[in-house]
């Protein structure tokens, strides 16, 4: 079991802002913005390689909608959300999240 799966099963402590069925959301621990929440689905999914399905495409859907959730009860009007897929791409834990990223102006490209 990943680390990921481990916080949204309550193994492991995290600073969890957002909980459903469906979704767990917790504060980064090294947050690269102000606000820097994560956001994965309490299934295991790799990345987004591994929506493959409609199954797969609900759980994905409902991180964006608590994404989009957790921005308007923190009062976000502007915001990121980013996924990395691989290694090269920066991701480090293969559990699929999102970064929601806000509290700074933001640059592009943004790597």
């Amino acid at each position: 079991m990943c680390i990921f799966c481990k916080i949204a099963a309550g193994e492991i402590p995290a600073n969890i802002v957002y909980k459903n069925e469906h979704v767990t959301a917790f504060k980064d621990l090294n947050p690269q913005a102000p606000t820097h929440i994560l956001v994965i689905p309490n299934q295991h999914l790799e990345s987004v390689n591994d929506i493959v399905d409609d199954a797969s495409a609900l759980v994905a859907g409902e991180c964006l909608r608590a994404a989009r959730e957790i921005a308007q009860q923190a009062g976000l009007s502007s915001y990121r959300i980013v996924t990395n897929i691989g290694a090269d791409a920066g991701q480090s834990v293969f559990h699929l999240h999102l970064h929601l990223l806000a509290g700074r102006k933001m640059s592009w490209p943004p790597g």
